[in-house]
Formats: C-alpha cells, structure tokens, sequence
C-alpha cells in the first residue's frame, strides 16, 4: 500500500501532535476570521442595526458548519481507519462519499432556506424593524451555504492526506479574499449586506484550490468516481448514515451554539431592544473564534487517535488525547484571562463607544467568556468518542 508520508502508527505522538496543532489550530482561526471580518466591516460600515441582522441570521453559518463538520469528521474517522488496516481503496471510496452527496444534499436545503426565508426569520425572532437587512443578508448568505460546508469537509481530507500545512494555506487565503473584497464590497461599492458575497466568494475559491490539490497533489487520498446502480447507492446511503452518525455530535455543537444565539437575541429583544441584539451579536462573532481553536485542537489529535485506534494501538490514541485536554485547558484560561482584561478593545473593534449598544457589550463580554475553558474540555472530549467510533458516547 501506498503510504502517507507522516507515520501515524510508529512516529512519536507528541511530534505528531505538534505537527498538526499549529497549521491546524491555525486555520481554524482564519475561518473564523470570515465570520469577524464581517462583523466589523458590518459594524462599522453600516450600523448597529445591520449588525443585529446579521446575528439574528448567523445560526444559518453554524448550521452550514455544522454540516461539513459532521461529514468531514465522520468520513475522515472511517477512512482513517480502513487506511490503518490496509484498505486505501475503501478510503478513497469513504471520502469521495462524505462531500459529493452531502454537498448536493445541502444545496437543496439551501435553495429551500432561500424559498422560506420570511417564515425563517419570524422563527428565528426577527423583530420587525430589522426584517428587510435580515432578509437581504439571508438571501445572500445562503446562496453560499453549500460552498462553506464543502470547504470544511476538505479540510479533514487534506489534513488526513498529510498536509496540514497546505490546509492552513488554504484557510488563509480564503479569509484574506474575503477581508479585501468585504472592504470593496461594503465601504467602497456601498452595497450594504450584499457584501456577504465576499465571504461566498472566499469559500468558493479555497474549496477550487484543495479540489486542485486533491487531484493533482495528493500524496495517499484520491477522489474515486462512484457507482450509480442500485446496490452501490444503497451501500452509499448506509456509509452516509453511519459517518453522520459518528459525525453527529459535531453538528449537535454547532446547532447548540446556534441554540445559544436564538435563545439570546429572543431575551435580548424582550429585555434590552435592539441594542442589546447588537451587542450580544459581538459575544456571538468572538465565540466562533474560541469554537474553531478547539476544533483545531481536536482535528489534530483527529486523525493520530482514529489511526492507532484502526491499527489496536489504543495506548498512544490515549496519550494524544491527554495532549489534547491539556491544551484546550491552556486556551481556555487564556481566552478569558484576555477578554476579562480587553473588553473595551474587543468591543471597539466593532463599535465606536458612542454607540448605545458598546457599553453593554463591554460589561456583558467578560461574564460571557467565564465558559471557554468549560466548553474545551466538553469539545476535545467529544472529538476523542467520535475519533473511536463511539457516536453515542460522543452525543
């Protein structure tokens, strides 16, 4: 069998983790750059209320994310795991799987978000004044849904293909696409919320780069072309089925977080108005950061535990597992460290103080962050059950 050229079943797994932490910890955090540079190009280029709309329609992102997520995660198990036993082919198979149907399947939820978008909005408890900016950016947004589910599903194909570096690349220059064109699109063409092109267009080239490297570069994991008949769509149903049941809890986080932001802006608008949305919308950008870095940490212990688990080398799936709650510990405690102490910058970034929502969010952000080390742990944790095929556990 052809081989990676990382050794996962005989390198040292302390060399193996750090080999994958930092570009993997590192593009997680570009993508959530997407979602902040939106925030404050929004913020500070269209208004407050421009941002409350946005964050009233940005559980739609995590939903999106959510997705990729649980196929990524789940293909990238299985695969993981039939390439520790030998069966490259399988693998292939197994990845080809997790991003051609889902990638379908999420373009029709799309185009029906798009047909139901006033029934979405009321449900997601839009008030009335802001329900025109919160459609357009909704429209907009999820002409791209698709692209930003794909893109995350690539992402555990190429770190599972040994190039954790070219993924990081790959995050960076789609969020640097993105920060330039929301400049031109929101500041010098004026277009208000149709700017949220920028951050489709950002998806849709990163996702056109590592497709290129998948067929031209790869070094273990090629696309294979699957089967139509009748026995083998079944086959691929029933291995759809069992990654998203691995990949589950990935999107149960995600639809958690989005839980999170509803339930606020719901209270927020009952309690405070719309300035409370605008500046809770500020802890809802930010939390998107903290998410990724733990899903960074995960993903890279990802595919170091899933590998040894395939190959019954559960000892070092264990020790890379220590490595990773210990890290997420260290992050956690230093997010909230330098939020406590950087409230008012961190605000700043989206709103000058004079608007009414920035006092607010500086009193508020602090007490919002006392959860980032609880919610590491609870994520690197998860990841662990899931990389061992424990999707119960894991859910």
């Amino acid at each position: 069998m052809q081989r990676d050229s990382i050794d996962f079943s005989s390198s040292d797994v302390g060399k193996l983790f750090r080999r994958f932490l930092f570009p993997t910890v590192m593009g997680m955090v570009f993508s959530a750059v997407f979602v902040i540079t939106d925030g404050i190009f929004v913020g500070r280029g269209i208004g407050s209320d421009a941002l409350a709309s946005v964050n009233i329609v940005a559980p739609l992102f995590t939903l999106g994310t959510g997705l990729g997520l649980m196929f990524g995660m789940g293909g990238s198990v299985v695969a993981s795991i039939n390439l520790a036993q030998g069966k490259r082919r399988v693998a292939e198979i197994n990845i080809t799987q997790s991003l051609v149907l889902p990638a379908l399947l999420i373009a029709l939820l799309s185009a029906l978000l798009i047909h139901w978008h006033e029934p979405l909005l009321l449900l997601l408890g839009t008030p009335g004044e802001l329900m025109v900016p919160a459609r357009e950016y909704l429209v907009w947004f999820t002409l791209f849904l698709a692209p930003l589910a794909v893109f995350n599903i690539l992402m555990f194909i190429v770190r599972l293909d040994g190039a954790p570096g070219f993924a990081m690349a790959c995050n960076i220059m789609a969020a640097c696409i993105n920060i330039v064109l929301d400049y031109l699109f929101i500041f010098v063409f004026e277009w208000g919320l149709a700017g949220a092109v920028a951050t489709g267009i950002g998806y849709v080239v990163g996702s056109g780069v590592i497709l290129w490297y998948m067929f031209r570069r790869s070094r273990t994991l090629r696309f294979v072309k699957l089967k139509i008949s009748g026995k083998s769509m079944r086959l691929t149903v029933r291995n759809l089925w069992y990654m998203s049941y691995i990949g589950f809890p990935a999107l149960l986080s995600e639809l958690a977080i989005s839980s999170l932001m509803i339930v606020g802006n719901y209270t927020f608008i009952h309690y405070v108005g719309k300035d409370g949305v605008a500046a809770y919308s500020i802890a809802c950008y930010i939390f998107p950061i903290i998410f990724m870095v733990y899903n960074g940490i995960i993903q890279s212990a990802q595919p170091i535990i899933s590998y040894n688990y395939g190959a019954g080398l559960m000892r070092r799936g264990r020790k890379a597992l220590r490595m990773a709650l210990g890290t997420a510990a260290l992050c956690g405690a230093a997010a909230f460290g330098f939020t406590w102490l950087c409230s008012p910058w961190i605000v700043g970034l989206f709103l000058t103080p004079d608007a009414p929502a920035y006092a607010i969010a500086v009193q508020g952000l602090p007490w919002f962050a006392a959860g980032y080390p609880f919610f590491g742990i609870n994520v690197v944790t998860i990841g662990y059950y899931q990389s061992i095929e424990r999707g119960r556990l894991a859910t």
